[in-house]
């Protein structure tokens, strides 16, 4: 296949400047070499001014916080794990997470997450730098130094969003950089990635910092090879000793063939004898999905005095995904499924029917400001961390009437044959499908009972308003409510290093929106609450650090309930009950070993929802264990070589809501090694990795979209080798 090399005019700038770099670098010692004398050699400023350490998050809705001191359980992938496992995409990132798994994250497609069990939501579920981030999109992972993530309810932090909790990325900042990364895969993929940073000015007061990648993409599974590139910067303006500006802008454009996933034979069986590689309902003049994505970011900081502080800060988040997908969905035209009521599935031979779905200009925007003050004070013996501000926030979606045709039937056994696309459709007119706007006042503080005792008080009143409207512009809903969203904590410290808490949070999720096969088709339900109580503890101490939490998660159960007349309602009814253990390990365990370990134990029940089939079992997709463990080993005596190890454990889950169809669980293993060395006076590093050593087929993520069940594979073997050139 072709692999088109689309210009990339500001990564040749970025790598020619790298280039130039070390040449300007020799030029200047062979002119000094002659005079054979010692001169002093200024090095460059080291700014550290606002930088955030590797322990800290705002995530907990708490304002910036060690970790130690936030009561919530906050999982860190940091940039070293990031740069060691080679990966690309989010899904890999968050395999070092067991609280985390695939909640329909399609290759080529945005992908979404679930966290305790609970789906994420992309209107308001990521974060960079704690502000507004549009999840229809594949975040780019080069210009990120971490990766967090909040297990829990986030109401204080995020408003209106689902109780799994956050995923948040920290941005790189501006510092003395120059580095050049080259890497390849055992599919013959290419990959660039440049980082260049420095300080500027009289005082070192100008920082920025560039980041640039081109990737071309050879898939495992067939026909669905593709193109990414990607361009960000970063610049703090240190205007005096009170106040810093920070500027954050980032774009990425990727094209590639989405690969659908499987649906349950006959609803009954789980699809058996498949290949990774085979791409479903493939046809040759089929286009590949565009998502084009733009993050910026301003933020302006101003300390008044030692103890109070303001701080300002926008965001903008805009994706727009041109959806081209032929998709294989249910078996309405099989002959197999003749018999079948509502064969929304695949049909027990195999065979599946194949439609032409084209979405393009479906435009995704986030728009957020917010301000902040935050200080310490006392009142008698209490000592106070008060911050209070307000948050807006406004989410529109604006598409056309999409085309979905209905085109011929394959199998999943067989490449299908070559069908016409679907013609003298057209789409319908662009509309404003949704818009949503969240109005809000938030507070927080934290109170210090002497030395061992803090009580943790948080509340966001929130008033959302949110207008739904069908693909000919009519209003079909439109909903008004102010929610007093509250969050408490107390924490104890029995020592510096060690520190439990108990908390409580309350809050408000948007409304699901019902199947098309439903009496109630495309009618988004009202939001809805959750709750959650959390205990957990945790342990801090040279490098080293150790969580545990136990936590009780409750939210209204959204379902197609089975009418007595035979038809299909989508309702709200009973709840999804969720409570677990999670254990984290992170740091240093020996004097050359770290260690990066969680495990999560989670029980996922329905209750009360009226539907006996769909109560006492495990809920769909959720396994009751979840591990993952990461490692790096620096070998003695062979200065600069560290063996990278790991693995990932899922137990088995349930594909469908009765809880008689199960996917059974599985281990992958993963290897690697880094190697630190110089090509002469460069500093260089080598990176291989090898991720599911054992070449394992398995399912790993049995979840639902639109009220549709479907199954996706994981990836087979894969290896990657990068080599890190500093200048």
């Amino acid at each position: 296949m072709s692999h088109p090399r689309p210009p990339f005019a500001p990564l040749a700038l970025a790598l020619a400047l790298v280039l130039a770099a070390p040449a300007r670098a020799a030029d200047d010692g062979a002119e000094a070499a002659p005079q054979n004398t010692q001169t002093p050699v200024q090095l460059d400023a080291i700014n550290v001014h606002e930088q955030r350490p590797r322990n800290r998050s705002s995530l907990g809705g708490y304002g910036d916080a060690a970790l130690l001191d936030t009561p919530a359980s906050i999982g860190s992938i940091d940039r070293e794990q990031l740069a060691d496992r080679q990966v690309r995409t989010l899904d890999e990132v968050l395999r070092a997470d067991a609280s985390t798994g695939d909640s329909y994250a399609a290759i080529g497609y945005y992908q979404n997450f679930s966290v305790r069990g609970y789906p994420l939501n992309p209107a308001n579920s990521y974060r960079i730098n704690g502000l507004t981030l549009v999840g229809e999109q594949q975040v780019a992972l080069e210009n990120k130094e971490q990766v967090q993530v909040l297990k829990g309810l986030s109401g204080l932090q995020s408003g209106v969003n689902e109780p799994g909790g956050l995923i948040g990325f920290v941005t790189k900042r501006p510092q003395q950089v120059r580095s050049l990364t080259l890497g390849t895969d055992d599919e013959g993929s290419r990959y660039a990635a440049a980082d260049l940073g420095g300080w500027f000015g009289r005082d070192r007061q100008f920082g920025l910092r560039v980041n640039a990648a081109h990737e071309s993409i050879r898939s495992y599974v067939d026909h669905t090879d593709g193109n990414r590139n990607f361009l960000s910067l970063a610049a703090d303006w240190k205007i005096n000793t009170q106040s810093l500006l920070q500027l954050d802008v980032e774009y990425q454009d990727k094209q590639q063939r989405s690969v659908p996933g499987y649906q349950l034979l006959g609803g009954t069986t789980v699809p058996h004898d498949v290949s990774v590689h085979r791409l479903l309902a493939y046809q040759p003049w089929g286009k590949p999905v565009g998502i084009d994505s733009l993050n910026t970011q301003a933020r302006y900081l101003y300390r008044f005095n030692d103890t109070w502080s303001a701080e300002l800060a926008a965001a903008h988040s805009r994706a727009v995904i041109d959806d081209y997908s032929i998709f294989p969905w249910g078996c309405y035209g099989v002959a197999s499924c003749a018999d079948d009521a509502l064969p929304n599935h695949f049909g027990s031979d195999g065979g599946y029917d194949i439609s032409d779905y084209r979405s393009p200009d479906d435009t995704r925007r986030n728009d957020q400001a917010k301000a902040t003050v935050s200080g310490t004070f006392a009142t008698g013996p209490l000592q106070h961390q008060l911050t209070a501000g307000v948050d807006y926030l406004r989410r529109t979606i604006d598409r056309h009437g999409s085309i979905n045709e209905w085109i011929g039937t394959g199998n999943i056994y067989a490449d299908p044959e070559l069908l016409a696309p679907a013609t003298g459709v057209e789409l319908g007119p662009k509309q404003r499908r949704f818009d949503s706007t969240q109005k809000a006042l938030l507070a927080s503080d934290r109170i210090d009972f002497g030395t061992a005792w803090q009580l943790l008080l948080g509340a966001r009143q929130v008033r959302y308003q949110e207008r739904v409207r069908d693909r000919d512009g009519v209003l079909t809903r439109s909903t008004r409510l102010s929610e007093l969203l509250p969050q408490a904590a107390l924490l104890f410290k029995p020592r510096q290093d060690v520190s439990t808490y108990a908390s409580f949070a309350k809050g408000l999720s948007p409304g699901a929106t019902a199947p098309w096969f439903t009496e109630n088709a495309d009618e988004i339900l009202e939001p809805t609450f959750s709750y959650q109580t959390e205990v957990g503890a945790k342990y801090e101490r040279d490098g080293l650090r150790l969580g545990a939490a136990l936590f009780d998660i409750r939210q209204a159960y959204q379902y197609t309930q089975p009418q007595a007349d035979g038809s299909l309602l989508f309702v709200q009814q009973g709840r999804q009950h969720n409570r677990g253990i999670e254990l984290s390990a992170d740091g240093a365990i020996a004097e050359r070993l770290r260690l990066w370990a969680s495990v999560a134990a989670i029980r996922a029940r329905a209750e009360d929802t009226g539907t006996p089939a769909y109560e006492g079992h495990q809920s769909l997709n959720v396994p009751k264990l979840r591990a993952s463990v990461q490692a790096s080993w620096e070998v003695p005596g062979v200065e600069g070589l560290a063996l990278l190890g790991g693995a990932q454990y899922s137990g088995g889950k349930y594909a469908d809501r009765d809880g008689l169809i199960e996917v059974g669980g599985y281990t992958v293993y993963n290897l690697g090694a880094r190697y630190a060395t110089r090509f002469g006076a460069l500093p260089a590093t080598l990176r291989l990795s090898v991720d599911n050593v054992g070449d394992k087929l398995y399912w790993r993520d049995v979840g639902e979209s639109a009220g549709d069940g479907y199954l996706f594979l994981g990836a087979p073997r894969t290896a990657r080798l990068s080599l890190q050139l500093d200048f």
